[in-house]
């Protein structure tokens, strides 16, 4: 991984080239989502399985896109108990963490006659998209607990899952459990754009929902973008990210790990180390450079790095946080002596890790806090998905005659400014 000396010419523009890699969609990106999204509003099942068909299982009909109960039984024979534990816990610490986030509906007077107040209500429908590669070959398990656990503990009523199909049909049984254990009420065999779409119109087999949220490729995130407004959505989702700020007593080997577990995600993945020490820095280029050899998927994590990757050498500790406020990560992990001393100074990012024994792959699964963090800088201004993404909140107004008569002379002057006359004799009417 190239060193870089920052501030710096060279060093300012890596820090560009990665803020500004974006998205990158293109026109062909956008006319053949579109082109899906419209099909699967015309023809609903038989679009929806048709496209299953042709890029993940031929044996997927429109009476089998729905995986049955007996689907799921058959598929907890199949798990091992090392998994069941590990979902377990996994499960347990995500709803004690979400169970925080839950706001309550509340009223106040705040003056006499006056009455007014926030209900605090959870949508009709959520619609999870969980990944799984070309024909279901790499389950994002943990994407079923990050996207189901929220909207159940927000209290959603019918919680949906959308997931690829393996090449003989079925959903890899790893998935059909987590979906069980966090109480996903329907499972559906798609995947890609034409997923989302039967999310947002819905189809003979398949409800709409309310809010569409989860992780995908290229296709998946476009297609959130064309129907946001018709749903809620949580967010338009980018390469995975990670930036990492050590001091001279951090341990090469674990930043060189953590770099790579965001690599491998991704060719347009972003891995950055900012440090105050030159000798980290080799130690690390040297370290990345023997465990990348490891990787299955070394082709990858080579190209995010090589692409997007820096060691950024910087004077001291606050050039460092100012940086990563800039970058505004995905991930920030604190590899630094009392890094309590210094987060409070954190003002932009996704979820910061602090510690060398909390690496980001804790929060990926098991740790509590939602993995589906803001990208592309946009932590800036948005939040992980929470409880929040799956509630909306109802404003409660409620005025006596002698407080109306005391407020409705100003309401009318402000609505006549406005040139809003009907607002005006709204009020009007009420005080002859």
């Amino acid at each position: 991984m190239k060193i870089y000396t920052y501030p710096s010419d060279e060093g300012e523009q890596r820090v560009c080239d990665t803020i500004e890699r974006g998205l990158g969609f293109t026109p062909e990106d956008y006319k053949a989502v579109e082109a899906y999204i419209e099909d699967v509003k015309k023809r609903g099942d038989q679009a929806l399985a048709q496209y299953t068909n042709r890029f993940d299982s031929p044996h997927v009909t429109p009476d089998t896109l729905k995986v049955t109960k007996e689907e799921i039984e058959k598929a907890k024979e199949l798990v091992d108990p090392d998994f069941t534990r590990a979902l377990d816990r996994a499960v347990n610490q995500l709803e004690t963490f979400h169970s925080r986030q839950r706001q309550n509906s509340w009223i106040d007077t705040p003056r006499d006659g006056v009455m007014v107040g926030q209900m605090i209500r959870p949508v009709d429908a959520a619609g999870i998209y969980a990944p799984g590669a070309k024909g279901g070959k790499t389950p994002l398990v943990s994407s079923v607990l990050m996207g189901g656990i929220p909207a159940k503990v927000a209290g959603v009523q019918s919680r949906l899952l959308m997931t690829p199909p393996m090449e003989d049909g079925t959903i890899n049984p790893y998935m059909l459990v987590a979906a069980d254990r966090v109480g996903i009420t329907s499972i559906f065999k798609a995947g890609s754009a034409w997923a989302i779409a039967a999310l947002a119109f819905g189809t003979a087999t398949v409800p709409k929902v309310d809010v569409i949220v989860g992780p995908g490729n290229i296709y998946v995130t476009l297609a959130k973008k064309i129907v946001s407004g018709t749903v809620g959505i949580d967010m338009i989702a980018g390469p995975s990210e990670i930036l990492i700020i050590a001091d001279k007593g951090a341990n090469p080997d674990y930043l060189a790990a953590d770099l790579l577990s965001q690599a491998e995600h991704d060719p347009m993945a972003s891995s950055i180390l900012v440090t105050d020490s030159m000798e980290i820095a080799n130690a690390t280029s040297k370290a990345l450079e023997t465990q990348i050899k490891a990787l299955s998927r070394q082709e990858i994590a080579q190209s995010s790095i090589d692409d997007f990757g820096a060691i950024m050498v910087v004077p001291d500790m606050d050039t460092a946080i100012a940086l990563a406020n800039r970058l505004a990560p995905e991930h920030l992990e604190l590899m630094i002596d009392n890094p309590f001393e210094q987060v409070g100074k954190i003002r932009n990012a996704g979820a910061v890790f602090l510690g060398p024994y909390t690496p980001e792959p804790m929060g990926d699964y098991i740790a509590g806090p939602n993995h589906v963090l803001p990208t592309a800088g946009t932590a800036r201004f948005s939040s992980a998905l929470s409880v929040d993404n799956f509630t909306k909140k109802m404003s409660l107004i409620n005025y006596s005659k002698e407080a109306f008569d005391l407020e409705a002379e100003d309401v009318m002057v402000l609505a006549e400014i406005e040139g809003l006359d009907a607002h005006a004799n709204s009020v009007r009417v009420r005080t002859k």
